[in-house]
C-alpha cells in the first residue's frame, strides 16, 4: 500500500508540470492568434526613406500623450482663435508680424494706399510650401475681399489670389540664415524633389478663418485625405540636414494668409453714432468671411521650394525664384 501510495503521488507531480507546460502553450498561441487578428495600429514614420501613404493621419507625440493630428490641430486653431480676445488689435497700434518683423519694416501708406516695402534678403530665405491653385484661391479671395474691403479700402492689404501658400519647412530662414552655394542648393532641390515623389496630393478642408492679434486673416485647414503635413514636414526634415533646428511654425500647422489689416475700419454715419467695440467688430467681420468659407474644399497638388530674394517675397509679391513639383504619390522609393 505504502509504495502504491507513493507511486501515485510521484506519478501526479510528473504530471504537474506536463499540465501547465500545456496549457501555457495553448494560452499563449489564443493570444498570438487574437493579435495577428487584431487591426494594425498607426504610428508616425519620419525616417529618412519614404512610406506609403494613406488617408489616416499619423500620431504625433505630445508632451502629454498621443494625439491625433487633427486634435492637435484643432487645439492649435483654438489657442489662434483666442488671440485676439487675448491682446486685444494690437495691429491698430503698430505690431509685429508672425516672423517678429514689425509692420513699418513691411508695408508702407502711400495716398492712403498699402504698398510693400520690398528689403533684399541676405541671404535669401529658401521655402518648401504646398501651393494652392487659382481654382480654389481666387474663390477665396473675392469673398475675403467682399467682406472686408467696403471697411478697410487702402488700408488693408490682400494677398495674391495667385501666389496662395502653406508654409511648410525652410531650409533657410531670416532667423537661422543657412548660407549655401548654388551647387548645395541644386542638391537641397533634388532632395525635395525625391520627397515630392513620395507625397500623395492632399484634399484640404476649411475648418475656419481666425484674425490674430497682429492683423493677420489666417485660413485654417483639415486635412481630409492624402499626406498629413506633418509627415511631409518629417519628410523634408530628414532630407535636408543643414536646415535650421528651430522652424517657423508648428508641425501640425496647415494655414495660409488671406489678408492683413492695417488701419482702422472705415464706418458708416450710422455705425459712428453707436458704442464701437473694437473686438467684437472684428469677430462680426470675421463670422461673415466664416459663414462664406468655412467648409470650403480644395486640393493641393504641388509642393514649391522658393527661393525668396526680397524677405516676404511670397506675401509681398517680391523677386523669388520658383521650382515646381507634383504630388506623385509613388509610395515607398526604395521599393
Amino acid at each position: 500500500m505504502a509504495t502504491t501510495s507513493l507511486s501515485s503521488f510521484s506519478l501526479n507531480h510528473a504530471r504537474s508540470p506536463a499540465i501547465v507546460w500545456i496549457s501555457s502553450a495553448a494560452l499563449f498561441f489564443l493570444i498570438y492568434l487574437s493579435a495577428m487578428n487584431a487591426p494594425p495600429r498607426t504610428f508616425p514614420s519620419f525616417s529618412s526613406s519614404p512610406t506609403s501613404n494613406t488617408s489616416t493621419a499619423p500620431l504625433i507625440p505630445s508632451s502629454n500623450s498621443d494625439l491625433a493630428v487633427e486634435e492637435r490641430r484643432l487645439q492649435l486653431y483654438d489657442k489662434m482663435s483666442r488671440d485676439l480676445d487675448e491682446k486685444g488689435a494690437v495691429f491698430l497700434k503698430g505690431g509685429e508680424t508672425s516672423q517678429s518683423l514689425s509692420l513699418s519694416d513691411i508695408f508702407e501708406l502711400r495716398d492712403g494706399v498699402v504698398v510693400p516695402v520690398l528689403k533684399a534678403a541676405n541671404p535669401p530665405v529658401r521655402a518648401n510650401v504646398l501651393y494652392l491653385s487659382p481654382e480654389f484661391s481666387k474663390p477665396i479671395s473675392e469673398a475675403v475681399k467682399e467682406v472686408f474691403l467696403p471697411y478697410f479700402d487702402g488700408a488693408i492689404w490682400f494677398q495674391n489670389a495667385t501666389m496662395y501658400h502653406f508654409s511648410l519647412f525652410h531650409a533657410s530662414h531670416h532667423l537661422t540664415p543657412v548660407v549655401a552655394t548654388e551647387n548645395e542648393i541644386e542638391a537641397e532641390v533634388e532632395a525635395v524633389e525625391r520627397v515630392t515623389k513620395s507625397i500623395c496630393p492632399l484634399k484640404i478642408k476649411l475648418d475656419r478663418v481666425v484674425l490674430t492679434s497682429t492683423g493677420v486673416l489666417l485660413g485654417c485647414w483639415q486635412v481630409v485625405s492624402g499626406t498629413d503635413p506633418a509627415e511631409i514636414r518629417g519628410k523634408l526634415r530628414e532630407a535636408l540636414p543643414r536646415a535650421p533646428a528651430k522652424q517657423l511654425y508648428d508641425l501640425v500647422l496647415l494655414h495660409t494668409s488671406f489678408a492683413r489689416i492695417l488701419g482702422h475700419p472705415k464706418l458708416s454715419e450710422e455705425e459712428s453714432k453707436k458704442p464701437f467695440d473694437q473686438v467684437q467688430f472684428f469677430h462680426e467681420l470675421v463670422a461673415r468671411a466664416n459663414t462664406k468659407l468655412r467648409g470650403f474644399e480644395a486640393t493641393v497638388t504641388e509642393l514649391w521650394f522658393v527661393e525668396e530674394y526680397d524677405v516676404l517675397a511670397l506675401a509681398l509679391n517680391g523677386k523669388m525664384k520658383t521650382r515646381r513639383f507634383h504630388l506623385g504619390c509613388n509610395g515607398d522609393l526604395n521599393h
